[in-house]
């Protein structure tokens, strides 16, 4: 039996990783520990995983504003002393950093006590964390493709982002059902993030009666902070009576997903493996202020592998109803799924817990 510290607070692209490979570790008998920081998303999540031992500790995202970088520097300092005693304490045979604020403290502290580094980046271009630490890493998990001039090839292993075990293909019908939602009609679904996307929720608010009178249902993730639960009902030209839902967080990603035709999403890494896990057809609409524009890199690379289509923020005006009833076709969702289910053999935890028990 082994002890493992894993770093993977600051958002959910960061968080939900880490949880997938403790749970991994954790059935195979060993004991871990998950450092998260104290933000609401961290401990609304981690709230659903009883099982699992999470710790909140300080820090805040780097910025050279004069009173951010003040705060920064103390909370990273008192970050890093609580990351040394606890090192220390449990002793770990890894410690594993999934990116983030949260990261820098874990994997300093490790180094100096001669515990194995491993860090661990989803996305096709490199953040910031895992350039600046990189070198401290005796391991590090990219993905396929991606290299790192400043890392030996030998330190890298190519994987993709592992993914819950209650992220997987449900019925239809039952994970409807969990939003009293239509089960005779198409569903589009909204996910802008774990932090919501604004963009996306007006497209979602502007559309929500012109989709509702031609039979197309909404499910929209707005965002912590972001407004409260809604449901909007709509009189079709039928004459049915569907509604949409608008909802600020969902902790139950595994139904809203299989719930969906299709998704409507930012391009984090995270929800691409989610949608990828669950064969769910995506329309990709990467953040345009994303670090280094990672989430239009993550993009392209998932539509040129068939799982999405691709379109730039400015143009969101141009998910109309024609390019929807075109997306929406039967036969074109059906390609779509056939390509993600090929993508979602992969099984990127399985490939990590293998080396770190090496």
């Amino acid at each position: 039996m082994s002890r493992f510290l894993i770093s993977c607070g600051g958002t959910g692209g960061h968080l939900s990783p880490g949880i997938a490979l403790a749970e991994a570790l954790t059935q195979q008998g060993h004991n871990v520990v998950l450092l998260i920081s104290k933000k609401n998303v961290d401990s609304k999540l981690s709230e659903k995983y009883p099982q699992l031992v999470f710790k909140a500790i300080p820090g805040t995202g780097f910025t050279w504003k004069p009173i951010g970088f003040l705060k920064c520097v103390i909370s990273q300092t008192q970050a890093f002393l609580i990351c040394l005693f606890l090192v220390g304490q449990n002793k770990p045979r890894a410690v594993i950093g999934f990116g983030g604020f949260t990261s820098t403290a874990i994997i300093v502290a490790a180094r100096i006590l001669r515990v194995r580094v491993c860090l661990h980046e989803s996305n096709q271009v490199p953040g910031l964390a895992l350039r600046t630490l990189g070198r401290l890493a005796q391991r590090i998990y990219l993905p396929e493709g991606i290299q790192l001039p400043q890392i030996k090839a030998h330190c890298i292993i190519s994987t993709g982002m592992p993914v819950r075990q209650e992220i997987k293909v449900l019925d239809k019908v039952g994970s409807r059902n969990n939003f009293g939602l239509s089960s005779e009609h198409l569903l589009i679904g909204v996910l802008g993030g774990s932090q919501g996307a604004s963009p996306l929720n007006a497209w979602a608010r502007d559309h929500v009666q012109l989709l509702g009178r031609h039979g197309i249902q909404i499910l929209c993730i707005t965002g912590m902070g972001k407004g409260s639960e809604e449901i909007v009902s709509v009189i079709t030209n039928n004459g049915d009576h569907i509604r949409s839902l608008f909802i600020p967080f969902c902790d139950k990603m595994a139904e809203f997903l299989n719930a969906c035709d299709c998704v409507i999403s930012r391009a984090g890494a995270g929800s691409i493996a989610e949608l990828t896990q669950c064969e769910v057809p995506s329309i990709l609409i990467p953040y345009p202020q994303a670090a280094d524009n990672h989430q239009a890199k993550n993009a392209e690379v998932f539509e040129k592998k068939g799982g999405c289509v691709v379109i730039d923020q400015k143009n969101l005006k141009d998910i109309n109803l024609n390019f929807l009833h075109s997306f929406l076709d039967r036969e074109n969702l059906s390609k779509i799924k056939q390509k993600l289910k090929v993508l979602s053999f992969e099984k990127p935890d399985e490939i990590m817990v293998k080396d770190l028990l090496t």
